[in-house]
């Protein structure tokens, strides 16, 4: 009975230990605790009886860190994020294994400065798994909650946010050594210094974005909505109010959110002919997002027959789409990355009951085929990068525009369904850390906030649209010319990890054959019978 009673306690400590990083990101932002949060998750797991109680212990802790950092989805996914964070929490078990693995009973110092090297391998290998679009994407990787830390910004342009998550997990590993085991003291100050003189040296030499020229950016922040037969209208109505009081401010570029405009244009002339005429009026090019069904048959967005012949057809689609004076330019780009339950149900066939009890999509979205970069009127040479909603979640897509002559990225969002939850928070933040990866401006504009706009070292430029706001912003936003490590190499700490995990697995299955090698015959312990010669 009491065994019985440990073990439940064991386990509610593992949920609760794997929610606690969740106070690193957004709202609370409590960056500083990251470094510390995973410390009584680890120990818990280090002290495991069993390695089949470590995955245990693994997997719920996993459940608990996805419950806590996506709570607010629970409005739209009800019980349906229980199950959801009971699968991805599996992700967590290798994780656990090589905890109690390097970090159990005494380890010698070699164990121990292995630890230091495996264990946040181990945690990436977690971050890069659930990555994937179809389990919800790269939301809450460790890293991102140094999104206001400008060193960790400068690591991001070196390695993303993966090398900074494996920094993070690495200075947990060290202070757990500290803690439990006296005698690798030695190994686990090294590697925490390593970690600071390694931040340090990225710091001092790592070279900042050269800047090469300005911007001047609107982005505008209509605020919510009442759901109604006409809330699409008002919305409209009210991003043309807000717009339309930028005139005389000379700006280069106006930003819509996501949704805001919501029918097709080409079903709706009226509503491209004004924005056509607003952008005569600010003297700026729109970039508005169209969230709704394309018409069949090409569509007529564009100008030009050959581009608007090449669009794709029918469904419903998140596009982003830029309007000047003379109507829409042709240049379009369809989300490609949808959010899985809100934009999509996954195995609808299987799934599909998850809209009975939640806000799930009554209807799949289409996807967009590829990344589309924007010339910029009156900007010569100038090209922005947009991207809708959680893709601003996914580094290889803003990575993926830079390489392709991107100057400006565009994040169009909106969380109106999650107004008052961490999510707004979260969203915006990511965009500080796409701007550092890729060493490019990026501009986060949302319907209902939290709106704002980072340089591209990932610094804050200008004040944050909570909320609350309504209102129609400039921001003069630096341009920068060059190309970060991060641009130029991509995910290198994810090869160097899964190399480092691949030698290890190595390893041991050649030790388990050797040790399971056939023992030698023994030698006779008699001597051999002689004959007689005659």
């Amino acid at each position: 009975m009491v065994a019985k009673r440990i073990r439940y306690r064991r386990a509610a400590a593992a949920v609760a230990a794997g929610a606690l990083p969740c106070l690193a990101f957004p709202a609370p932002a409590l960056w500083w605790f990251a470094y510390v949060a995973l410390v009584p998750w680890m120990l818990l797991l280090r002290s495991a009886p069993t390695g089949r109680r470590a995955a245990l212990e693994g997997w719920l802790g996993g459940a608990g860190f996805i419950v806590a950092v996506h709570h607010w989805l629970l409005p739209s996914l009800h019980v349906f994020l229980l199950p959801l964070a009971a699968l991805v929490g599996l992700l967590w078990i290798p994780w656990a294994l090589l905890v109690r693995e390097f970090l159990g009973g005494v380890p010698d110092p070699g164990r121990a400065t292995a630890a230091l090297l495996l264990v946040p391998a181990g945690w990436l290998l977690s971050e890069l798994a659930r990555s994937w679009q179809g389990l919800g994407g790269p939301w809450g990787l460790l890293g991102a909650s140094q999104w206001q830390v400008p060193p960790a910004l400068r690591l991001a342009s070196v390695g993303g946010v993966w090398l900074v998550s494996l920094l993070v997990v690495a200075v947990n590993c060290g202070l757990v050594l500290l803690i439990a085991v006296p005698g690798a003291r030695i190994p686990a100050v090294a590697g925490v210094t390593g970690c600071v003189v390694l931040t340090g040296a990225v710091w001092l030499w790592v070279p900042r974005p050269e800047a090469s020229g300005a911007l001047r950016v609107a982005v505008v922040q209509p605020g919510p909505v009442a759901d109604g037969p006409d809330s699409t209208e008002q919305r409209f109505a009210a991003g043309e109010r807000l717009t339309r009081g930028l005139t005389g401010q000379r700006v280069d570029l106006v930003v819509w959110g996501e949704s805001s405009v919501g029918a097709d244009l080409a079903a709706r002339p009226d509503l491209a002919a004004r924005l056509a005429a607003l952008s005569a009026e600010v003297g700026a090019p729109l970039l508005v997002n169209v969230d709704a069904r394309r018409p069949e048959g090409p569509a007529l967005t564009a100008p030009a027959p050959v581009a608007a012949a090449a669009l794709p057809e029918g469904g419903i689609y998140k596009s982003s789409v830029l309007v000047g004076p003379r109507g829409p330019t042709g240049d379009r780009y369809d989300k490609m990355r949808l959010v899985p339950f809100g934009e999509y149900i996954p195995a609808r066939s299987l799934l599909g009951w998850a809209t009975s009890v939640g806000k799930a999509a009554g209807e799949d979205r289409r996807r967009g085929a590829e990344p589309v970069l924007m010339n910029l009127p009156g900007r010569p040479g100038v090209r922005i990068g947009p991207l809708v909603c959680f893709e601003s979640a996914f580094p290889d897509m803003s990575r993926r525009l830079t390489r392709d002559g991107a100057a400006l990225l565009i994040a169009q969002s909106a969380t109106s369904s999650f107004q008052h939850s961490w999510a707004p928070a979260q969203h915006a933040s990511l965009a500080a850390l796409r701007a550092a990866e890729d060493g490019r401006p990026m501009v986060h504009a949302t319907l209902t906030g939290i709106s704002s706009v980072y340089g591209p070292s990932g610094e804050r430029i200008g004040a944050a649209l909570p909320t609350s706001a309504r209102t129609a912003q400039v921001y003069e936003v630096p341009l920068a010319r060059g190309s970060t490590y991060y641009v130029r190499f991509g995910d290198w700490p994810v090869g160097a990890c899964l190399a480092l995990l691949a030698a290890y697995c190595a390893a041991e299955g050649a030790r388990s054959l050797g040790l399971r090698k056939p023992a030698p015959a023994p030698e006779p312990t008699t001597p051999p019978a002689r004959t007689a010669r005659g």
